[in-house]
């Protein structure tokens, strides 16, 4: 991660889910910049363009237009440019198929959306501060599925 802030990127087309999403990095007290993509083909074409600055984490919601989030991720860890890219899924999904299929595919987090605005500064907060490395090392079903 870079020294003064923490790249993120949200991909969702919910208007609302990125207000509140934006709002909630806005009252933490952590340096981030939020980056936006409302569909999966917008995502992809920025993160395949040559100058791109890879996120520290990509929040991907997994119903999106044009392209979902599940084909996002297929093509990221496909891809060797991309493939460390830390994908936390971001779904109102909670759905087992849904997150067994996230999981095996490569993603480091599964996060069903939070109702409430208080329980979302949580769940961020707590994605942000993982250690990635030693996270992605020991990922097993358990740890996968964010519990608050």
């Amino acid at each position: 991660m870079y020294n003064d802030y923490i790249n993120i990127i949200l991909a969702d087309d919910d208007d609302d889910d990125i207000l509140f999403f934006t709002d909630a990095f806005e009252n933490l007290k952590i340096k981030t910049k939020v980056k936006v993509f409302k569909d999966g083909i917008e995502l992809m074409d920025y993160l395949t363009t040559e100058d791109a600055l890879m996120p520290d984490i990509l929040f991907l919601d997994l119903n999106m237009p044009k392209k979902s989030g599940l084909e996002c991720l297929i093509e990221i860890k496909d891809n060797p440019k991309m493939s460390e890219i830390v994908v936390a899924i971001y779904s109102t999904s909670a759905s087992e198929e849904d997150i067994e299929k996230t999981f095996v595919l490569g993603a480091n987090i599964y996060i069903k959306k939070p109702a409430d605005f208080i329980k979302l500064k949580k769940v961020l907060s707590k994605v942000v501060s993982i250690n990635w490395q030693y996270h992605t090392n020991n990922l097993n079903k358990n740890s996968f599925l964010l519990r608050l």
